[in-house]
């Protein structure tokens, strides 16, 4: 879906929380397990803060992922996210969950997905957001596709064209600028 830059900003304008897809997204979708079967995951430090910003500057923040891991869980805390969703291709549920919980409406909402299970949120989000290593289809509804690929950099690229657009930028930026 083809928008200008205007387009793409005055959605990303009008964002309020920020929905993040896990594998594919805030990791480059690899799975690695351990000689015991246990399950590790790479998070890139760049995407945390860029996570740490949005809620500095006011944006909400969650997690909807179909996989469920107590590695989600630990990355959310540590990180202070507030909504956390986990197991289930069915996104849609926790989505309006969300929604509803916090007041906002759909056109409130950014979301960055990669794969057929993110559609429903995708295809609702205001402000919908791909990653490169995406799915056409996913691409094919995305407002916004990112140039740094899940799980290296692609959700710090995607924040600071929400906190640009929010006008929040330099705000957030200047306690490292100073």
């Amino acid at each position: 879906m083809a928008l200008s830059h205007e387009e793409l900003v005055a959605r990303a304008a009008k964002v309020r929380l920020f929905i993040f897809d896990v594998d594919g997204v805030l990791t480059d979708g690899s799975l690695t397990y351990g000689a015991e079967g246990e399950q590790v995951k790479t998070f890139n430090v760049h995407d945390g803060l860029g996570i740490k910003l949005l809620q500095e500057a006011g944006i909400k923040t969650a997690i909807i992922s179909a996989r469920r891991t107590p590695i989600v869980l630990a990355r959310a805390k540590d990180l202070g996210i507030e909504y956390v969703h986990q197991g289930g291709h069915d996104k849609l549920t926790p989505f309006k969950a969300m929604l509803e919980q916090i007041g906002i409406t759909e056109e409130q909402v950014a979301f960055i997905g990669d794969d057929v299970v993110d559609l429903p949120i995708l295809s609702r989000a205001g402000f919908a957001v791909s990653v490169p290593n995406g799915r056409p289809e996913v691409h094919a509804r995305a407002h916004y596709i990112t140039e740094a690929a899940g799980g290296r950099g692609a959700v710090r690229e995607a924040c600071e064209f929400v906190l640009r657009a929010t006008g929040n930028y330099e705000r957030v930026m200047a306690q490292f600028l100073a």
